[in-house]
């Protein structure tokens, strides 16, 4: 963060925790439909390696491999989602939700969104008499 005032003041501390916790949830949402690593490394179009620098949180794997990974799981996007919604709107993330199921809040933020995005359209659409 600058002191310049050129760039937003933002808490990005979270962020070094999401590699972790990300690994840690597809590892689980692997095994919990009984693949291997060899496996899903193989369907992503990666080694084995690199899969499992993904599982172990490794920092320099790429955000947008968890996402996949995760996506092709079929499991939870919200623990990198909501932190990044946060911190755009310079906000700082509770700590204590990122270790909780946020599958609920996903599907209630996606709700809010569908259901302003559908109020816009009706406003929009509707004469004016």
């Amino acid at each position: 963060m600058a002191s310049d005032g050129k760039f937003a003041d933002v808490d990005l501390s979270i962020f070094k925790e999401l590699k972790k916790l990300s690994g840690e949830k597809i590892r689980q949402a692997r095994k919990a439909l009984g693949l291997t690593q060899l496996e899903v490394a193989t369907e992503m179009g990666g080694s084995l390696r690199w899969y499992r620098a993904i599982e172990s949180g490794d920092p320099g794997i790429r955000l947008e491999d968890h996402l996949i990974a995760l996506l092709r799981l079929g499991a939870s996007t919200a623990h990198i989602a909501l932190p990044v919604l946060y911190a755009g709107q310079r906000m700082r993330f509770p700590r204590q939700l990122i270790h909780g199921d946020l599958a609920s809040i996903e599907r209630t933020c996606i709700e809010a969104i569908s259901d302003a995005v559908i109020a816009g359209l009706k406003q929009d659409l509707s004469p004016e008499w």
